[in-house]
Formats: C-alpha cells, structure tokens, sequence
C-alpha cells in the first residue's frame, strides 16, 4: 500500500494561508511558521504529520499528498478544518 509522509499548517483563512506561503516561498521556515501559526497540535513538531496511508487523511488532504511533487509546497487546500499548506516530504 502507498504510505507518504507530510508536514502542513492548519490556519483559519485562506488570505492568511497565501500569506504563509508567501513567506515560504520567501525563504522563511516552514517548520518555524507551522510552530507560530498552525491550529493544528501537529504545529508543535514544526507540522509534521509522520506517514500515512490513503483514506487516513480527508479527501482534499489525501488528493494533494498522494499526487503532488515532493519538497514543494502545496496550498491553500481547503478542508473541514481550514485551509492548509501542505508539503510531501516522502512517498513510498
């Protein structure tokens, strides 16, 4: 079975999420950003998600991370949760 693992911020709007990103793309740190920002308790560890397999994650979420490119972030995706900057880290 394919496993990935991701790291990602959890925010509450999309405008601040494309903030984020910009930022990102800017060369500020991911992980620092996901421990300042993220709603998620993952924020704590920088975002990190650990591995996972399909159907372990919601639609959106797993959409993204079984199909993007690695290392590249992804984003806004919109959930139940909020809006999400994700990165696939691995996938196997």
């Amino acid at each position: 079975m394919a496993q990935a693992a991701a790291r990602h911020i959890l925010v509450e709007s999309e405008d601040f999420c494309n903030e984020l990103k910009s930022k990102i793309e800017s060369g500020e740190d991911f992980a620092k950003l996901a421990q300042t920002h993220s709603k998620c308790p993952s924020g704590r560890d920088g975002g990190n998600l650990g591995t996972f397999g399909p159907g372990q994650m919601v639609q959106e979420f797993d959409q993204v991370v079984f199909s993007a490119p690695l290392n590249q972030v992804q984003g806004p995706v919109k959930t139940q949760f909020g809006y999400h900057l994700l990165e696939v880290t691995q996938r196997d």
